[in-house]
């Protein structure tokens, strides 16, 4: 293939992947506006997360987000061979300790467990579903993490306030925080 047909297949490429997100996002209820990498939900427009549940990747049992029900949580997808999440693991980690009453739930995705097992030990010291097939990011049918890493924040009635589609740093994580825990 010579460079300016390699150049036409990726354009074309690019275009379906686009229209099929742009679907997606429509079919999830997203408008433009609210389509960006960070999307924020006002108390009255908030869906109640799907259920949330998995072996923990380190062993010792399940997770279950409705028994965090009451508590803001932090959902963070992510995967041992993702750059972005390299970068931000450090910031999520900063916020974890720095609000110890806001619940933080690592979900591994589409990786191998001994490379997730071996990223995780210096990722963080909150707990990590292992998810390699991705399906519990497919439970998120109306708001999809669709990217990794992707964080989501839950508030206190199990209902999905905001989403993240990048990497995270830490005053923003922090700010999205405070702000779903009604702290300013």
């Amino acid at each position: 293939m010579s460079a300016a047909g390699h150049d036409v297949f990726v354009f074309r490429k690019l275009l379906t992947f686009g229209l099929a997100g742009s679907l997606m996002l429509a079919a999830a209820g997203c408008t433009e506006q609210d389509a960006g990498p960070v999307v924020k939900y006002e108390p009255d427009k908030r869906v109640p997360a799907p259920a949330v549940t998995g072996e923990l990747l380190e062993g010792g049992g399940t997770y279950d987000l409705a028994s965090k029900r009451g508590s803001v949580v932090v959902i963070n997808f992510w995967a041992s061979w993702c750059g972005p999440c390299r970068v931000e693991a450090d910031d999520l980690e900063a916020v974890h300790k720095d609000l110890p009453q806001v619940e933080f739930i690592g979900i591994n995705t589409r990786d191998e467990k001994d490379k997730a097992l071996a990223f995780d030990a210096d990722r963080a010291s909150y707990p990590s579903i292992f998810d390699p097939a991705g399906r519990i990011a497919l439970e998120f049918v109306q708001v999809p993490p669709n990217v990794v890493p992707a964080t989501l924040i839950i508030d206190r009635d199990g209902r999905i306030a905001a989403v993240i589609r990048k990497a995270i740093l830490k005053d923003e994580l922090r700010a999205l925080v405070d702000e779903v825990a009604g702290r300013s």
